[in-house]
């Protein structure tokens, strides 16, 4: 029994859509500022994707390229700009940033009500408590393919590999918030195999190409692989081996084509939700 795949680029496309429509029914005026600091090329393609997507949306997009030598004052002082400007609902700096630069720092200077990828403390915060309007992009991104494959989450025993600030952790409480029984396991996690067997639901966030294999998912689990990694042909690729794994699990998101679009779709939700805090 092979497994049914869940297009990512489908769901994106939809969500992407729906943003679109919503700013056209309202007349929305909305802008999101993106700032990228020295010449990462991964760093690259992913702003100018966000720009993509903005396009499609209807979204203003604001760039905001920065030399890799650019000071932490520098840096904030754009940030504090960003905030006082009415015409950008949301600010987004793109990590990494190169070393010098304290990224938290950076992260915490942006205002809470325009922060789109839910990193600030007080955005954290909220999404503990279950009282949230931003969710970070990736892992709502995984709540919305798992949804739109008809999956219910309550009651079922959830696994996570990962605790990142970005995707492992956010993505545990989401699946509590939809009663979720979930384990979160990491690097010094004992007998990980046997915990991931007895997963209903898999995420995999290590950022291992191949990390998790056939004998570590249960018969008719669902597989979300939220890894980006190239393997040893330069190719591009999950934390899953995807071809023994889809032929265990009943549902599985590729690599590219799975959470990566989703990413940026939520991105583009949110910004439209930071217009709508930043009206009441």
């Amino acid at each position: 029994m092979a497994a049914q795949i869940i297009d990512g680029k489908a769901v994106s496309a939809k969500v992407k859509e729906e943003v679109r429509q919503e700013i056209e029914r309202e007349g929305l005026e909305v802008g999101l500022a993106v700032v990228i600091v020295g010449d990462d090329p991964a760093s690259r393609v992913y702003v100018n994707n966000k720009k993509k997507a903005c396009e499609v949306c209807g979204i203003k997009s604001f760039e905001y390229a920065l030399p890799a030598e650019t000071t932490e004052e520098e840096l904030l002082a754009l940030v504090d700009t960003l905030n006082a400007d009415k015409n950008v609902n949301g600010i987004l700096v793109q990590l990494p940033l190169p070393k010098h630069l304290n990224e938290e720092k950076v992260i915490e200077r942006i205002s809470p009500m325009k922060d789109v990828d839910a990193f600030h403390a007080a955005n954290v915060g909220k999404i503990m408590i279950g009282n949230y309007a931003f969710l970070p992009c990736t892992p709502a991104g995984c709540m919305e393919l798992i949804h739109s494959a008809g999956i219910d989450v309550s009651g079922k025993e959830c696994v996570v590999i990962g605790r990142s600030n970005i995707v492992g952790k956010p993505m545990a409480m989401l699946l509590l918030h939809e009663n979720g029984t979930v384990t979160v396991c990491h690097s010094r996690t004992k007998d990980l195999k046997e915990v991931c067997r007895r997963a209903d639901i898999l995420v995999a966030a290590v950022g291992r190409a191949g990390f998790v294999t056939a004998d570590m998912v249960k018969d008719g689990a669902v597989v979300i692989d939220v890894g980006i990694n190239r393997n040893a042909e330069g190719k591009l690729c999950g934390d899953v081996c995807f071809d023994e794994v889809a032929e265990k699990a009943s549902y599985i998101t590729p690599v590219p084509g799975g959470v990566g679009p989703m990413t940026i779709a939520m991105l583009m939700k949110n910004t439209v939700m930071a217009k709508r805090i930043q009206s009441e």
